[in-house]
């Protein structure tokens, strides 16, 4: 969506607080043993008491409030009360929420424990393609400027990009135009960032995989079970000036 009246930034910055004060409070409650259906459910009455509804669950019928992935598994990861999780795992949790007619998106990485060093390294690194790619927007630049921000930080560290998964337009529905924001640099890509435009930013790094596939569950997205995968997001409004991060 484009923004078009400051009523519009406010019911965006507050379903964007939700959706991020959500995540935080997950991410603070994983510890081993738990099932990712118990973390789930955190995540389930933290929107419900703020007065939000999971949007994956509203807009697609998803079983479940959040999408929880662990280790192989990249994203849209089905909260189960069979998956437990251990110390050493590393764990993406995806909140995503609407409230008034508006959407956010947000999500991270988490390492359960000290995890090893390489993990340590990829959430560190897809944190960074994050940060850099949300400086480097603006009003009237390529789309694919984003692509190249994170391609810029993962192959400087060494990282590979899972190439099916990228960002995307928000704000008046969970997925809206601009439809696939590469998460590598698309020279073909001729779109431009407009003022007032929300998407999201969301780099998925990885230890080698380049693709995801779907589970037969129909939801989840993995990778081969050798390969780790990182991701962070936030909502955003582009400016002429510095981005409005609506999930900080």
């Amino acid at each position: 969506m484009s923004i078009t009246t400051e009523l519009e930034l406010v019911k965006l910055k507050i379903i964007g607080k939700i959706v991020a004060d959500c995540l935080r409070e997950m991410s603070r409650a994983l510890q081993p043993g738990m099932s990712t259906f118990e973390l789930d459910e955190i995540g389930r009455a933290f929107l419900e008491k703020h007065g939000a509804r999971s949007a994956p669950k509203a807009v697609y019928k998803f079983p479940g409030t959040t999408c929880i992935s662990l280790n192989h598994e990249v994203a849209h990861g089905i909260p189960s009360k069979t998956k437990i999780i251990q110390m050493g795992d590393l764990i993406n949790i995806d909140v995503s929420a609407e409230k008034d007619g508006f959407f956010g998106d947000t999500g991270g990485s988490f390492i359960v424990g000290e995890g090893t060093l390489e993990l340590q390294k990829l959430c560190a690194a897809t944190k960074r393609a994050l940060d850099t790619a949300v400086k480097s927007v603006r009003a009237g630049l390529p789309l694919n400027t984003i692509g190249k921000a994170v391609e810029s930080v993962a192959k400087e560290e060494g990282f590979t990009i899972i190439r099916n998964l990228g960002s995307h337009g928000v704000g008046k529905s969970l997925h809206e135009a601009p439809e696939f924001i590469a998460g590598y640099y698309d020279p073909n890509d001729k779109r431009i960032l407009e003022e007032n435009m929300v998407i999201t930013i969301e780099p998925f790094l990885s230890t080698g995989a380049t693709w995801v596939e779907q589970d037969a569950d129909g939801w989840t997205l993995k990778t081969a079970k050798k390969f780790f995968s990182a991701q962070y997001e936030h909502s955003l409004v582009i400016t002429k000036d510095e981005a409005i991060i609506l999930t900080a």
